[in-house]
C-alpha cells in the first residue's frame, strides 16, 4: 500500500512539475513586489517674482520607478519639478534638468544654492556658516521666468535608490549612470509632453561628466532626443587633466593657475602692476611653456633651467623655492593646499580655496577636512530638509541622503573607450554631440579658486576633440567650485545662463 502511495506522490510531482514552480515564483514575485515602495508624489502651487517676473508655477515632488526590459521595477528616482502655471503651448517654453555630481551627490546644490525658488544663504566671503538656524530665503534669481526645472537625484542620493530586481552595480558607473538618468528624462518627457518643447541638461562638477554622457545616450541612435543646450558648471570631462598619477604630468600644468589664483588671494604673491586676469594669463602661458618643457625633461634638465623655473613657479604659487625643489618641480593639489599658509597656521579649502582651516597640527601633507566642505555642508543639508517637508510636505522616514560615498567606492569609470588603468575622456561626447546637432550649445561656469576642478583643465578639454568654439560660452568667477556661495558670482552666474536659455529661444 505504501509502494502505491508513494507511486501516487512520485506521479503527481512529475505531472505538475511545472505548477509547482510556478507557485513558487509566483509567491517569490509576491515578496518582490512587497517590498517595492509606492511611488508618492507631493504636489503644491506657489508664486514667486523672478527677474522681475511674477510667476505662478506647480510644485511636483516625488517618485519615479525605473523598470527594466522585463517591466520589473529596478530603481526609484526622487526629483522635484517646478512647472509654470497656464502655459498653452509647450513648445514655447523650455524645460531644464538640473543634477550634481560626486558621484553620489543629491542635486541640493543646485537646487538650494542658485536655481531654485528658494536658497539658502551663507555668508558671501568665504566664512564658516556655523549651526542653524539658517536662513532660507526667496530667490528673485531663480530661472523660473525663463524655463521650468526638473531637479534630479540620481540613484543612490536624495531618497532615490534601487528597489525590487535592480542592482547598484547596473547605476553606478558613467555609462550605467547616464542610461537611468536618460531613462528618467525620457519619462518625464512622455508623460507631461514635453517632447517638443526647447530641452536642456545641466550639472555640477562630476555632473558635467553625467551631462557629457547624457549628450551621447540621449543624442545617439534613431530614438534620438536632440538637445538645446547643455550647462556645466565646475567641469570634469578628461580627466587625465587632473588625476595626479605617476606618469601623468598634465595635472602639475593644469594646476598651476588655480594655484596662482589662490596666492593671490591670499597675499601670497606679488601684484604690483598687475590684475587678477593678466596674472592669470602669464601663470597659462609659464604652465604650457617653460614649466611643461621642464617636467618633460625631468632629470635631464640643466641646473640653469631649473633655476629659472624655481623662479618662477615661486613667483606664481607663492611656495618657497626652498619646498619647490624638494617635490623635484611638481606639486600635487594636496600638497599646495596644506603647504601655502602653512606659516599661518591654516589650510585652504579643495571646493573653494577662499576659505581657510585650522588643524590640530600644521605638519603633514594634506589637510584632516576641507573648510571649504564643512563649512556650508550642515546649512545646505538644513535647508533642503527643511524646505523639502515644511514648505513642499514631502513626508519620508528616510533619510535624503545629501552626499553619500557609497557610489563613488563602487563606481565603474569605464566607457567604451577606456580600458583599466586609462582616465575617463568625455569631451569627445560633447564635440560629436556638436557635430551632429547644429544646435547644440555650451556654457561653461569655472571658478578661480576651484581646487577640486580646475578652469585651466576645462579651457584644455574645450579646445580639444574639435569643440566648435563658436557655441562654446566660457564664464569665470572670483569664486570656487559652488561659485554661487559669492554673492557677485551668484547674481552673474543666474544672468548668464537665463540669458544662454533666452538665446536659444531667438
Amino acid at each position: 500500500m505504501k509502494k502505491v502511495i508513494h507511486g501516487i506522490i512520485l506521479g503527481i510531482l512529475l505531472v505538475f512539475p511545472g505548477q509547482i514552480g510556478m507557485a513558487k515564483e509566483a509567491e517569490a514575485a509576491k515578496k518582490q513586489a512587497a517590498k517595492i515602495p509606492k511611488a508618492e508624489s507631493f504636489v503644491s502651487q506657489h508664486s514667486g517674482k523672478f527677474n522681475g517676473t511674477m510667476v505662478k508655477y506647480t510644485v511636483s515632488a516625488g517618485d519615479t520607478h525605473l523598470k527594466n526590459d522585463k517591466g520589473e521595477a529596478v530603481a526609484n528616482i526622487f526629483s522635484v519639478a517646478y512647472t509654470k502655471d497656464g502655459v498653452k503651448d509647450s513648445a514655447s517654453r523650455p524645460l531644464t534638468f538640473f543634477f550634481n555630481g560626486g558621484p553620489g551627490s543629491a542635486s541640493l546644490w543646485l537646487h538650494m544654492g542658485v536655481f531654485g525658488p528658494k536658497r539658502v544663504d551663507v555668508p558671501s566671503d568665504a566664512i564658516n556658516a556655523g549651526a542653524a538656524p539658517y536662513s532660507v530665503i526667496d530667490n528673485p534669481l531663480s530661472l523660473l521666468d525663463v524655463t521650468d526645472l526638473v531637479f534630479i537625484d540620481p540613484v543612490g542620493t536624495g531618497f532615490s535608490k534601487v528597489i525590487g530586481k535592480g542592482d547598484t552595480k547596473d547605476f553606478w558607473g558613467i555609462n550605467e549612470d547616464a542610461r537611468s538618468v536618460a531613462d528618467f528624462i525620457r519619462r518625464y518627457v512622455s508623460e507631461h509632453k514635453r517632447w517638443n518643447s526647447p530641452k536642456y541638461v545641466g550639472g555640477e562638477s562630476y555632473g558635467t561628466t553625467r551631462t557629457a554622457a547624457l549628450v551621447k545616450e540621449l543624442q545617439e541612435g534613431y530614438n534620438s532626443m536632440a538637445l538645446n543646450g547643455v550647462i556645466l558648471v565646475s567641469s570634469i570631462l578628461d580627466f587625465q587633466t587632473t588625476r595626479f598619477a605617476s606618469g601623468n604630468h598634465m595635472p602639475y600644468v593644469i594646476y598651476l593657475p588655480t594655484y596662482a589664483a589662490t596666492a593671490w588671494y591670499h597675499g601670497k604673491v606679488d601684484k604690483t602692476g598687475t590684475s587678477l586676469e593678466a596674472f592669470l594669463d602669464e601663470a597659462r602661458d609659464f604652465a604650457t611653456g617653460e614649466y611643461a618643457a621642464a617636467l618633460f625633461k625631468g632629470n635631464r634638465i640643466t641646473a640653469e633651467e631649473e633655476g629659472r623655473v624655481l623662479e618662477k613657479l615661486h613667483r606664481f604659487s607663492g611656495l618657497s623655492k626652498k619646498y619647490l625643489k624638494q617635490t623635484r618641480l611638481k606639486i600635487n593639489n594636496m600638497r599646495f593646499m596644506k603647504e601655502l599658509l602653512r606659516d599661518e597656521g591654516k589650510v585652504v579649502g579643495r571646493l573653494d580655496s577662499r576659505f581657510v582651516g585650522v588643524e590640530e597640527d600644521d605638519a603633514g601633507e594634506r589637510f584632516e577636512a576641507d573648510p571649504s566642505g564643512y563649512g556650508i555642508s550642515a546649512a545646505y543639508t538644513a535647508a533642503v530638509n527643511d524646505y523639502l517637508t515644511r514648505d513642499l510636505k514631502v513626508k519620508r522616514e528616510d533619510r535624503y541622503e545629501v552626499l553619500s560615498f557609497k557610489p563613488g567606492r563602487k563606481w565603474n569609470w569605464k566607457t567604451e573607450r577606456t580600458r583599466s588603468g586609462s582616465f575617463p575622456a568625455l569631451g569627445r561626447y560633447v564635440s560629436k554631440g556638436q557635430r551632429q546637432n547644429k544646435d547644440l550649445r555650451v556654457y561653461v561656469a569655472n571658478g578661480y579658486y576651484d581646487m577640486a576642478t580646475p578652469f585651466f583643465g576645462t579651457e584644455w578639454s574645450m579646445a580639444q576633440h574639435g569643440m566648435d568654439s563658436n557655441r562654446v560660452t566660457m564664464t569665470y568667477y572670483e569664486a570656487g567650485h559652488m561659485m554661487y556661495l559669492h554673492h557677485p558670482s551668484l547674481d552673474k552666474i543666474a544672468k548668464t545662463v537665463r540669458q544662454f536659455i533666452l538665446d536659444g529661444n531667438k
